[in-house]
């Protein structure tokens, strides 16, 4: 080695490059998703991925359309036999406790005269209200609030019985007493049944409104979807006759026609369904509640007018000018102008002279009870009190009473009421017709439709084989 001289070694390399890193695994989604991407640029794999699309847009259609109107029609169908006919119930059971009651403080008043037609009366309200109410509680959830309502009546109606019992075994007896019992009597009818009972007819009418507010709207997502899948077709076959100059593809023009068919079924009967379910709405359902209340207003005026002669002034009310007048006069006075109010809205929602004249024939009566009633207070007043009686519940056949006007109104108001539910009947069975067979209907087109639509590809995919 020479001084100065520097001597460098190298290390040896290696001859092998190290590996590269091996590629990520790729899901079966991003495979599917690369051999799609792959497929769609040929004019085969279009065709495939084009007869896809439009078969799914036509089966979603189809499904959608069957699901949204079965909904629709059950809740059609619970509109006419559920939810109308159990508020029918709670009106009638809140009517015959109110004309139970009536009929118990007339039949007070007659005494030993009592006939045979009140007293029966009296037992077949009892009867129809306890009918009603195992309807209504065979009908309503467990636990619900309906379900306690119906319990606490049901407490209360054997309380109710027992002291009109007890009012008129006294009476019979000339006791005083018997009074008492038939106020106590009255006053768990209007302080506790009676608002039990509205509360039962508030809630069932709000089943009433929820059914017709789930049948009536229009089934917007399937009618989208109908008119996008009926886009996609006609595209469909303009891009087919553009590329082939056929005007006509079997296949997708079935397609068209079938998904045509549903969707024009689907707008027609539902708007068909939904103009009989508002018209049995506005013209049944309006003016049986209405007529429902002037019912209700002309039994709590019979039962206060007789009650102003039970009590004997018992029981006074203080007027905001400083009258003091008898309490059940003041009430009676209350409820027949509430009743000519319900008559006058009676009147200006019947839609046919069927329907005005028995409203028309209780406004009448109504006005000749009022006139009736005022000759009986100034009996009353003036302190004859047989007049007045007589006057009110009538002796003879012969007799003008305000209970023969008080029948005359009830008659007519139960006329005017068979009329108004059978057109409600009449419109709501139209309305639910009006969409018979549409759910099972639309999912069969709507399968045709789609194996039309890929028939119809499939014809054109053979031309390339």
């Amino acid at each position: 080695m020479t001084t100065g001289e520097v001597t460098v070694t190298h290390a040896p390399t290696s001859s092998t490059a190290p590996p590269h890193p091996a590629p990520p695994r790729r899901t079966a989604l991003a495979e599917g998703a690369e051999r799609l991407r792959h497929a769609a640029t040929t004019e085969p794999g279009r065709l495939r991925v084009i007869g896809a699309v439009l078969a799914l847009l036509v089966v979603a259609f189809g499904t959608v359309t069957a699901l949204q109107t079965t909904h629709r029609a059950t809740a059609a169908d619970d509109v006419l036999h559920r939810s109308q006919p159990l508020s029918s119930d709670a009106a009638d059971i809140y009517r015959s406790l109110a004309d139970a009651n009536t009929m118990a403080t007339s039949g007070y008043l007659a005494g030993l005269q009592e006939t045979t037609a009140t007293r029966e009366r009296y037992e077949s309200d009892i009867r129809t209200a306890a009918a009603k109410l195992v309807t209504a509680a065979a009908n309503s959830a467990p636990g619900s609030p309906s379900a306690a309502t119906i319990t606490r009546l049901n407490e209360l109606l054997p309380r109710y019985k027992g002291l009109v019992e007890a009012a008129r075994a006294n009476n019979r007896q000339g006791f005083p007493v018997g009074g008492a019992y038939l106020r106590a009597a009255n006053d768990t009818m209007q302080n506790e049944m009676l608002p039990a009972a509205e509360d039962l007819y508030q809630k069932e009418n709000q089943r009433l409104s929820a059914d017709y507010a789930d049948a009536t709207p229009y089934p917007w997502a399937a009618i989208a979807l109908g008119v996008v899948a009926l886009a996609a077709l006609a595209w469909a076959q303009r891009r087919t006759y553009l590329r082939t100059n056929r005007v006509l593809n079997h296949g997708l023009v079935a397609a068209t026609a079938a998904t045509t068919v549903v969707l024009l079924w689907l707008v027609i009967g539902h708007s068909v369904a939904r103009a009989g379910l508002n018209g049995s709405y506005t013209h049944g359902v309006r003016s049986l509640s209405v007529l429902h209340d002037a019912r209700i207003a002309s039994l709590k005026a019979r039962s206060d007018e007789n009650l102003t002669l039970v009590s004997r002034g018992a029981e006074t009310r203080t007027l905001k000018d400083g009258t003091v007048m008898d309490a059940y006069d003041w009430a009676y006075d209350q409820e027949l102008d509430r009743l000519a109010k319900t008559l006058a809205h009676a009147d200006r929602l019947a839609d046919d002279t069927a329907g005005r004249t028995p409203v028309r024939v209780a406004n009448e009566s109504m006005k000749v009870w009022k006139s009736r009633h005022e000759l009986a207070r100034r009996a009353n007043d003036s302190g004859d009190y047989q007049k007045a009686r007589d006057r009110v519940i009538g002796t003879t056949a012969e007799d003008e009473s305000t209970g023969e006007c008080f029948d005359n109104v009830d008659t007519s108001l139960a006329s005017a009421l068979t009329h108004e539910t059978n057109e409600f009947k009449q419109a709501a069975r139209a309305g639910l017709a009006a969409m018979t067979g549409l759910p099972a209907g639309s999912a069969v087109l709507a399968v045709l439709g789609a194996a039309g639509a890929v028939l119809g590809i499939g014809r054109r995919l053979s031309e390339y084989r």
